[in-house]
């Protein structure tokens, strides 16, 4: 990790991203930086179609340079969080294409990962309900994940005659469940509820489906409060670090941590201990 004019930190051009308008999800920012991203086809429990792909690849990508948002809080309309890609919007036409045609398309929904990892917010997803495919992935793909008793996650890849080697599921679920769990979720295409998930430790916490979206809105609102570039450099050093040895990453984040020691939210801090007061984290 080197001092870079890399704008996923913040020093490139900076856009608000709020009142963005998109066809099959909703999107808004609040005053306190949590832009909600909404799942919107209820009556098909959420299924992802050719145009949610790139309408979600294309927000997290400009979430880069978004100078509004500094948290963000993914959930499904209704009872379910995401069915998956839509079977007669995407799998059937899938199963006419030209190999060309679905490569293109298995690119553009890895590219939706990678853009979901490469932006500087942390993502928190409300799970309830239907949370399967498709929708297991962008799950794995938040930094946090709240989820419901009633909620099921499934990667069914096998269920339609395809690998579990989808969006990144072979390299992100064995470090988020371990090795084992992620053979046996991913070969067996097993539902499992949120219990579960939560003794995997997929989901960092179990709430009541009443009291999901309003514990998600919380904690994402807790995270946008804090120090963006801190928590931008926390999410970057946690991906990179993976395929770093251990002296690798001491020294990466040695490099890291004087960059955040850099910024004015680490001198306000310090400033209100003295004063014995509450640091308030502008980001910068």
């Amino acid at each position: 990790m080197t001092p870079s004019t890399d704008a996923r930190l913040g020093a490139a051009t900076r856009r608000p991203q709020a009142g963005r308008a998109m066809a099959h999800v909703t999107w808004e920012v609040d005053t306190a930086g949590v832009g909600t991203l909404t799942l919107n086809r209820p009556a098909r429990r959420n299924a992802l179609t050719f145009e949610s792909y790139a309408e979600l690849r294309d927000l997290f990508r400009d979430l880069a340079h978004a100078s509004d948002v500094r948290a963000v809080l993914l959930r499904g309309a209704d009872e379910h969080f995401c069915s998956g890609g839509d079977v007669h919007d995407i799998i059937g036409p899938l199963t006419r294409m030209p190999v060309t045609e679905l490569v293109d398309f298995t690119r553009m929904s890895g590219d939706l990962v990678k853009a979901m990892r490469e932006c500087p917010q942390p993502i928190v997803a409300a799970i309830d309900g239907t949370c399967a495919g498709a929708g297991a992935i962008l799950a794995m793909a938040s930094d946090l994940r709240l989820g419901t008793p009633r909620c099921r996650i499934a990667f069914l890849f096998t269920r339609v005659g395809l690998a579990g080697c989808d969006m990144g599921a072979c390299a992100l679920l064995p470090r988020i469940i371990g090795h084992g769990r992620a053979s046996d979720l991913l070969y067996t295409g097993r539902a499992i509820d949120g219990a579960e998930a939560l003794a995997a430790g997929f989901l960092a916490r179990l709430v009541s489906p009443d009291m999901l979206v309003p514990a998600a809105a919380e904690l994402a609102t807790s995270i946008a409060r804090g120090p963006a570039f801190a928590h931008a450099m926390t999410k970057r050093m946690l991906h990179q670090e993976w395929a770093m040895d251990l002296g690798s990453a001491i020294d990466a984040e040695a490099q890291a941590q004087a960059l955040c020691m850099m910024t004015g939210d680490f001198q306000r801090a310090y400033t209100a201990f003295q004063a014995k007061g509450t640091p308030t984290f502008e980001g910068s």
